[in-house]
């Protein structure tokens, strides 16, 4: 697999969202056509949540206090967790972990040494941010997956991800230094066209594009009003 952040990263466009009345019913998305293989798709998730672990292990060591540095350590205890159970279930196959999960590693590397920031209020804003995608958009992806694999992966990415904790933290952080508080709203929303990309190049394109935008739109609109919920949560503009 070509990683994309060697190349000139194209231009994203984010779903924007509708306004409520006219929103419709949630429906659910098939994305059969559009999965990928299950050994890419475990090898993928379980490398991201592998970054997710090395990422808030740096946040944790960098951070400025022993509750913050308590909280972030226990989140990155849970990402590691899924990151066990993604490659049991790669081992549960009789595949090597390592070898189902090399062909991603340059590319979720690359991304996310982008969405680090320059301190660790920004690094652990941007797993976050990133981490919470990413969850939904696999969890999602997870529905097109053929044999039982699939409910298994959905089910040990919607395992606790820690994000309370995280969240009191950051909140924390911004009472302490309320001039944080805009920053990191900038740096949220930077975020999300790099993360978009991940996802997307998790899909298996047919070759109907404006078909499969017609599936995707729905499922990428779903997650930007999730983020929007987290950012919101910490009182900060998405």
């Amino acid at each position: 697999m070509a990683s994309w952040f060697s190349r000139r990263r194209p231009l994203v466009e984010i779903p924007r969202l509708k306004p409520r009345s006219e929103k419709r019913a949630a429906t659910r998305v098939d994305l059969h056509e559009l999965a990928p293989d299950l050994l890419g798709y475990l090898g993928q998730s379980a490398y991201l949540q592998l970054g997710v672990f090395e990422s808030l292990s740096r946040a944790a060591s960098a951070a400025s206090d022993f509750d913050a540095k308590d909280g972030i350590s226990r989140a990155a205890g849970l990402a590691l967790a899924k990151y066990q159970g993604l490659v049991a279930e790669i081992r549960r196959r009789g595949d090597e972990p390592a070898a189902v999960m090399q062909p991603f590693a340059g590319a979720v590397d690359g991304f996310h040494a982008v969405v680090a920031g320059a301190d660790w209020q920004e690094c652990l804003l941007g797993v976050h941010v990133t981490a919470g995608l990413l969850d939904d958009f696999f969890i999602r992806l997870a529905d097109g997956l053929t044999g039982d694999s699939g409910p298994r992966a959905a089910q040990l990415l919607g395992l606790d991800s820690g994000q309370d904790a995280v969240v009191q933290i950051l909140r924390d952080a911004i009472a302490a230094d309320p001039r944080l508080a805009s920053r990191l709203a900038m740096w949220g929303r930077r975020l999300v066209g790099d993360t978009l990309l991940v996802a997307r190049s998790a899909l298996h394109h047919s070759k109907n594009l404006d078909s499969d935008e017609q599936r995707i739109e729905p499922i990428f609109t779903e997650l930007i009003a999730a983020h929007t919920r987290r950012m919101d949560a910490l009182g900060l503009t998405a």
